[in-house]
C-alpha cells in the first residue's frame, strides 16, 4: 500500500508531504484547489512521461516521492529480474532538472520508465474520471473474466504458448522468403560451383600449368640442349666424368700418405658419382620431353580457364578461388537445409498449436462457465446503486482461429431498463450509469486480485446524494480488503472515509500555491458541512455533517 507521498515543487505545490493510511482515504476540496495535481504526482512515480512545464518554480529540481509496503505483495523475484534491492518498504524517486532531463530510482538504484511502469502497475490502479472507456478494452474485459473465472495464470500460460507460436511462424515466413529468394539464386550459384569444380582447381596449380605450357612450347629446344648436356657429362669418352678420371688417379695415388689427400680423393669420388647420376637424370628428362600439340592446346586452355575464372571473381591466385568455391559450396548446402529447416519448423507449428488450442478450449470453458456468477455480481451491485432495472451481460463469441486472447472474443452489453435490448455500453449507458457499472467492475476486480491499491478521481461524477451514498459504502468495504483512495466533492462520500484529506489553495503576495492537510474528527465535520452548505455553513448542516460521519 502507499505509505508516503511527498511533493517538491511540482504544478501548484512548494511542498507537501502526505501521510496515507490503510482503508478508504477521501480527498475533497474546491475545484481547482489541486486534488488532481496529487494524483499528476503520483503518476510520475508510477512511469508517467515527464514535462518540465510542470515545475512550480522553474529555477529549481522537482522531486516526487512514494513509499510503499510491500511486504505482503510477491515482489521479490521482480525485483531480482530487474537487478533491483528489494525491500519491505520501497521508495519510488523521479527527478526533474529545470532543463527537462528525467531521472526516476526505485530504492536508490537507477530505474527506467519502462521498469518504473511495469511496477506501478503491480501497485497501484488509478480510475480517472475518463476511465470509463476503459470499459470497452477487450484487455480490461478478459482480466475481469479471468479473474472471476480463476483462469489468470492459465491465461498467461496460454500467452506465453501463443506468443512462441507467433514467434515459430515468423521463423517460417522467414524460412520461406529465404527459399523463395534461394530458388533464383539456386541456378546461378550452382553454375558458379560446377565451373570452378571443372577446372580441377587446387593450390599450385596455376604454376603447373604454366610451367607445363613453357616446357610442350619450346619441346624441341629443351630436347637438344639436355642431350647435348647429357653427352658433354658422361656420354662417351671425351667428356667431364673421362676428364675427371684422370685427376681421380692422381689423388688416388697420394691418398694413403695423407688424410687430407684422402678427403680430396673421396669428395672427388663423389662429384663424379654425382656427375654420373646427373647425366643419367637429364637423358631421361630428354626421353620425358615430348612435343605434343594437343597436350599443349589443352593446358593453354585450362590456363586461360583459370585465369578468366581469376579475373571474374577478382581473386589474387588459387588459394583466393578455392574460398570462394567453398563460400558457394557453403551458400548450396544452406539451400539445401531450407527445406529440412521449413518441414522441422511445419512440426514444431503444428505441435505448439496442438498445445495451444487445447489451453485456449479449457479457457473458453471456464469463462464461460464463470460469466453468469460475473452478471449476477454486478446486477446485484448496480441494484444497491440504485439502479434495479439495470442487466448487465457478457458476451462470449467464438473465433475460428487462435488469437491473442484465445478462442475467445468478449463483449461487455447493457441495459438500464426492462425489456430494453441489450447494447455495447459505450453506445447505451449514461456517464452517470458508466460510472457505477465501472465501480461495479472494478470492485468485483479487487475481490479477485491482490493489487494494493485503487484509486478514484471522482467515480461519483453524475449521481446523486442517495447514489453517492452507496457508493460510498462500497468504496468503504473495498477499503477492507485493499487501500482506497477517492477525491469527492460530494459529502455523503466524504462521510465515509477512515481517514479524510484536505486539499486548499493558499495565496501570498506573488504566489498562490496548493496544499494538502489530514483533517480531525472536527475539521471533518466542518469541511463536509461546508459541502452540505451553499455558503458558511449552518448549525442544520454541521448536525447533517455528524450524523453523516456518525452512520
Amino acid at each position: 500500500m502507499l505509505q508516503h507521498l511527498r511533493i517538491q515543487n511540482f504544478a501548484l505545490i512548494e511542498e507537501t508531504d502526505v501521510d496515507l493510511s490503510e482503508g478508504l482515504t477521501v480527498i475533497t476540496g474546491e475545484t481547482g484547489a489541486g486534488k488532481s495535481i496529487l494524483l499528476g504526482a503520483l503518476g510520475l512515480t508510477l512511469g508517467n512521461r515527464a514535462d518540465v512545464g510542470s515545475l512550480h518554480d522553474k529555477t529549481k529540481k522537482c522531486i516526487i516521492e512514494a513509499r510503499f509496503n510491500i511486504e505482503a505483495y510477491q515482489l521479490q523475484s521482480f525485483f531480482e529480474s530487474n537487478e533491483l534491492d528489494f525491500e519491505a518498504v520501497t521508495t519510488i524517486r523521479r527527478e526533474i532538472t529545470p532543463e527537462g532531463k528525467s531521472r526516476a530510482f526505485i530504492n536508490d538504484t537507477p530505474a527506467t520508465l519502462a521498469v518504473l511502469k511495469e511496477l506501478g502497475d503491480r501497485l497501484i490502479d488509478i480510475h480517472s474520471q475518463h476511465e470509463t472507456l476503459l470499459l470497452k478494452e477487450t484487455n480490461f474485459q478478459f482480466e475481469l473474466v479471468d479473474a472471476f473465472a480463476e483462469t489468470t495464470a492459465l491465461f498467461a500460460d496460454y500467452k506465453k504458448q501463443y506468443s512462441g507460436l507467433q514467434k515459430l511462424k515468423r521463423q517460417l515466413e522467414d524460412l520461406t522468403a529465404q527459399e523463395l529468394q534461394a530458388k533464383k539464386d539456386l541456378d546461378y550459384f550452382q553454375f558458379q560451383f560446377n565451373e570452378l569444380e571443372e577446372t580441377d582447381l587446387k593450390s599450385g596449380v596455376l604454376k603447373e600449368l604454366e610451367e607445363e605450357s613453357e616446357t610442350l612450347e619450346h619441346a624441341e629446344l629443351i630436347k637438344s640442349n639436355l642431350s647435348r648436356a647429357s653427352v658433354a657429362i658422361a656420354g662417351g669418352e671425351d667428356t667431364i666424368v673421362s676428364s675427371l678420371s684422370v685427376v681421380k688417379q692422381q689423388l688416388q695415388s697420394v691418398a694413403k700418405f695423407n688424410t687430407t689427400f684422402n678427403d680430396f680423393f673421396e669428395r672427388l669420388n663423389s662429384v663424379v658419382i654425382e656427375l654420373k647420376e646427373l647425366s643419367a637424370d637429364i637423358e631421361k628428362a630428354e626421353e620425358d620431353v615430348v612435343y605434343d600439340p594437343n597436350r599443349l592446346e589443352e593446358v593453354n586452355s585450362k590456363l586461360d580457364k583459370l585465369n578468366r575464372l581469376l579475373k571474374k571473381h577478382g581473386a589474387a591466385g588459387e588459394e583466393e578461388l578455392l574460398q570462394i568455391k567453398a563460400d558457394i559450396e557453403a551458400r548450396l548446402q544452406q539451400f539445401s537445409s531450407l527445406e529440412v529447416n521449413i518441414e522441422k519448423t511445419q512440426k514444431e507449428i503444428a505441435a505448439q498449436e496442438k498445445q495451444c488450442k487445447a489451453l485456449a478450449t479449457e479457457l473458453s470453458k471456464k469463462r464461460q462457465k464463470a460469466t453468469q456468477g460475473i452478471e449476477q455480481n454486478i446486477k446485484t451491485m448496480l441494484a444497491s446503486l440504485s439502479m434495479a432495472n439495470a442487466q448487465f451481460k457478457i458476451e462470449l463469441k467464438p473465433l475460428e482461429n487462435l488469437g491473442a486472447t484465445g478462442l475467445d472474443q468478449v463483449s461487455f452489453l447493457f441495459t438500464a431498463n426492462k425489456g430494453a435490448e441489450f447494447k455495447e455500453l459505450h453506445k447505451t449507458a449514461s456517464g452517470g450509469e458508466l460510472s457505477r457499472l465501472t465501480l461495479c467492475l472494478k470492485a468485483l476486480l479487487a475481490e479477485h486480485t491482490a493489487l494494493p491499491t485503487i484509486i478514484f478521481d471522482e467515480i461519483d461524477t453524475g449521481v446523486s446524494g442517495d447514489v453517492a451514498d452507496k457508493i460510498g459504502n462500497i468504496l468503504k468495504t473495498m477499503g477492507k480488503r485493499m487501500q482506497v483512495i477517492t477525491i469527492t466533492h460530494l459529502p455523503q462520500m466524504a462521510s465515509k472515509g477512515n481517514s479524510h484529506l484536505f486539499v486548499y489553495k493558499s495565496d501570498t503576495k506573488d504566489k498562490t500555491t496548493s496544499n494538502i492537510k489530514a483533517l480531525s474528527k472536527d475539521e471533518r465535520i466542518a469541511e463536509i458541512a461546508k459541502m452540505l452548505s451553499t455558503g458558511n455553513p449552518t448549525e442544520t448542516a454541521m448536525q447533517n455533517a455528524k450524523e453523516l460521519l456518525n452512520a
